[in-house]
């Protein structure tokens, strides 16, 4: 009974954080964010990142993204690739120096330093997808752009990190087995997505069975979510390429609304209350100083990285600042990274919390810019 009444917690609480920060102006998401943080450990600690909780979570980001494809234009994603391309690589370049910088400034040891530049590299949209369909701007050309970059970015952050464990941190990564892996899973996803999925979805719809359909939308987005994975890209990328490959079919639009209630019901507060989880301040007087510089390099150069790269591809001024401004999220991905990086021996464990802190603010910070540069188009 103990994880029904953190449901009964969870549930209720985001509810109303979202209500009360629609009703200040802001994303409901960024409610949805602070209450996790007011739940957990950091503040009352009704709340704890148990196993059931945290499995939750993954497949509430997973649905998330998986939405995110469903309502992905197509046509746009075609057009704005090359786009999408410089933002990720502006949005790696720049935070890598800022981060390689920050680091040897500290006092960090070079192998430190580099790996917490590839930290800030990271890009996770989850957030930024939740806010922008929250304001009517996910099917837009710049929503579609920051989707397709953070795909981008996911392939060559992940690449990176593979080289540098090979290289400084004294594992047995192959690189050229990385690579083959993530064409692989990239090759087959956009294969399958597109000559196998129409046959599955027509296969098992007219099955004699409850909700047909909407099973068999989620058997694909599992599948593609486990292959990713298995392959070393992020689930949330399989998820997210699976739901591009059923947007291309006739049941699209009947996928989409019966996915939404299951997603927003229970699975995706879930997740915004777990990002919260992962906050303490246990300890953390002495690396005051080490959180709050890093979380501006982290913001600045990842939005001014980012822009750059759309602004150079024919984006106006304000469009450049969203974009860069939806790439700022560092998210679950950075989280990743970070746990590999310490299990590799790439910096030391005292700076995990606070780098975690970073990743928090990084995520938290971005539902309120990305209101400030688009505008008022909130639909609540």
């Amino acid at each position: 009974m103990e994880l029904m009444l953190m449901l009964l917690i969870i549930l209720t609480a985001t509810k109303l954080a979202g209500d009360l920060s629609v009703r200040l102006g802001q994303p409901s998401v960024l409610g949805k964010l602070i209450v996790g943080i007011l739940l957990g450990p950091a503040a009352l600690g009704w709340i704890t990142e148990g196993h059931l909780i945290t499995q939750m979570a993954d497949v509430g980001v997973i649905l998330l993204m998986f939405i995110a494809g469903l309502e992905t234009d197509m046509d746009q994603l075609k057009q704005n690739w090359k786009s999408a391309f410089a933002v990720a690589v502006g949005g790696i370049v720049l935070p890598f120096i800022g981060g390689y910088l920050g680091g040897l400034a500290f006092g960090l040891a070079s192998t430190q330093a580099m790996f917490i530049g590839l930290l800030l590299c990271a890009t996770s949209v989850s957030i930024s997808v939740q806010t922008l369909k929250d304001m009517g701007q996910l099917s837009t050309r710049e929503g579609t752009t920051i989707l397709g970059a953070a795909v981008v970015d996911d392939v060559l952050v992940v690449i990176m990190l593979a080289f540098m464990l090979s290289l400084l941190g004294g594992g047995e990564v192959n690189l050229a087995v990385v690579i083959i892996k993530k064409l692989a899973f990239f090759a087959g996803a956009i294969i399958v997505g597109w000559w196998v999925v129409p046959y599955i979805m027509k296969w098992l719809a007219p099955l004699k069975v409850t909700e047909a359909i909407i099973s068999a939308a989620l058997i694909v987005c599992f599948l593609f979510s486990y292959a990713a994975d298995y392959l070393g890209v992020a689930g949330i990328i399989g998820a997210f390429a699976a739901g591009i490959a059923i947007s291309q079919t006739p049941f699209k639009h009947e996928v989409e609304d019966r996915i939404e209630p299951i997603a927003y019901a229970i699975f995706v507060p879930i997740f915004f209350v777990s990002v919260g989880l992962k906050v303490t301040f246990t300890g953390l007087g002495e690396y005051v100083w080490f959180i709050i510089a890093f979380s501006f390099i982290a913001v600045v150069t990842k939005l001014f990285g980012s822009g750059l790269g759309a602004r150079l591809t024919g984006f106006n001024h304000r469009s450049s600042l969203g974009i860069g401004a939806g790439m700022v999220s560092r998210g679950e991905v950075a989280l990743i990274i970070a746990t590999t990086g310490l299990a590799g021996g790439l910096f030391q464990e005292e700076y995990f919390t606070p780098l975690v802190l970073v990743v928090i603010i990084t995520t938290l910070i971005t539902p309120p810019m990305l209101k400030s540069i688009f505008g008022n188009r909130q639909l609540g």
